[in-house]
């Protein structure tokens, strides 16, 4: 096919990349945090509404995902994503102007802001698997990976960069908070819509050159030339394990992401590593943007790693490795290197996620539906990012004070339900090809 040589593939991943620099602002949550539940401060929200507008994002985010999934489909991902832009912008800038209580930093922020990132997140991956069958594992990794870069981005220049626009903008009279939204939504709006201009299908039948698709080997293996409908999909027990597990493993990655910020404050404080909450502060605010710069990497490396050694084996591992950090996180939160390090290993794991799933979605039930059946999965993510941010709030705001050990128990959930994960993991078999 001629046609097929005019566009770059490559250029997709550019594309990719910067929509989802935008959608990774959901991550940079907890540079707000230690604001809005400041004691006399502005807002005054307490640490479990706080972690309720992170997880209204998430799972609006999920839920939406699902109907994306199936709109891309049947419009086209370039029409998709351009609305998930506006949406996630305006939620942004609705924010800014309207949102000095809970329940109005709820919806703009949280419903949203969530609905516009589950409309533009699968469209990346769901154009890439197409225009990458041959590099899966390592696509999946590069479309996302701008996902946990973008946190970075955009905590640092919330918080610390240019000496942070929490403390140095104000715009219409607004709050720090508030100016910040208005400010990252109108970017917001423009990036993912420049984006968004390369987000196009290969021609029907597209193959890289020289690469040819994988021949069946039986149900001991997936190799996506099994293609199933989300209906099909959902009748296989490979699907609920997958759910299972992503759940499991994302709970704790969404866990942290939450409340390092506040984590860091108690534990170090409590440890003597820090003087005083506002060094323990920028202290913790480094380990976030370690975390987010991890996040990004560890979705690149786990992808490439899985295209090596099996989907499989990725995801146990990655599971296996997560839930032991997690059981050593208090103790290495108690001094400013290990609640880094602790930092790295946990991002570098949880983004392994998001190359690991979509890429094990097209793995066993094909390339062809991805977009709307990783949507299906995608829900998992929704309800880990309800129970890990819930999880850790409702204990936090049960000890009342800066007590570090309010931490153990929601670390040690967290850690096991990883272990479990890994578990479930080695139960995985490739669906039968019958099903198709």
């Amino acid at each position: 096919m001629n046609d097929q040589k005019v566009f770059n593939r490559w250029i997709v991943v550019v594309g990719a990349i910067l929509i989802q620099l935008c959608l990774g602002a959901i991550y940079a949550w907890s540079v707000f945090t230690k604001k809005i539940t400041a004691v006399g401060g502005d807002y005054g929200f307490s640490a479990k509404e706080a972690a309720w507008v992170f997880s209204a994002g998430l799972a609006t985010f999920a839920v939406v995902m699902v109907i994306a999934g199936r709109l891309q489909a049947k419009v086209g991902p370039k029409p998709i994503a351009m609305i998930g832009g506006a949406v996630l912008g305006l939620g942004y800038v609705l924010g800014g102007f309207l949102g000095s209580s809970f329940a109005s930093q709820l919806i703009c922020i949280g419903i949203i802001g969530g609905a516009g990132i589950g409309l533009a997140y699968v469209v990346p991956i769901a154009v890439g698997v197409k225009w990458f069958p041959d590099k899966k594992g390592m696509i999946s990794g590069l479309a996302v990976a701008g996902f946990g870069f973008g946190a970075t981005l955009w905590v640092k220049l919330a918080g610390s960069w240019f000496g942070g626009l929490l403390n140095t903008v104000s715009i219409f009279g607004l709050p720090g908070v508030q100016s910040v939204f208005v400010i990252y939504g109108i970017v917001f709006f423009v990036l993912v819509f420049i984006g968004s201009l390369v987000m196009v299908n290969p021609p029907e039948g597209y193959q890289p050159e020289g690469w040819q698709p994988p021949e069946s080997t039986g149900d001991s293996k997936a190799t996506g030339t099994v293609d199933l409908t989300s209906g099909e999909m959902l009748r296989t027990p490979q699907f609920y394990f997958l759910w299972l597990m992503f759940v499991g493993s994302g709970l704790a990655g969404l866990m942290v992401i939450y409340c390092i910020r506040l984590f860091g404050i108690d534990a170090l404080q409590a440890s003597g590593a820090a003087a005083n909450a506002q060094t323990a502060g920028v202290i913790a605010g480094t380990a976030m943007a370690w975390y987010a710069i991890l996040n990004g990497l560890g979705r690149i490396a786990w992808g490439t790693i899985s295209d090596k050694i099996g989907r499989k084996m990725a995801l146990f591992l990655m599971c296996l490795f997560q839930g032991i950090i997690m059981l050593f996180f208090l103790k290495m939160g108690a001094s400013e290197i290990g609640l880094i390090i602790g930092a790295c290993i946990i991002g570098f794991n949880f983004g392994g996620n998001f190359a690991l799933f979509p890429a094990a979605t097209a793995d066993f039930f094909g390339n062809r539906n991805v977009g709307t059946n990783y949507g299906w999965v995608f829900l998992a993510y929704g309800v880990a990012g309800i129970a890990g941010p819930q999880i850790a709030g409702y204990f936090k705001d049960a000890a009342q004070g800066g007590d570090v050990g309010a931490w153990a128990t929601p670390f040690i959930i967290a850690g096991i339900s990883c272990i479990v994960a890994a578990v479930i993991g080695l139960l995985l078999r490739a669906p039968k090809e019958h099903k198709a």
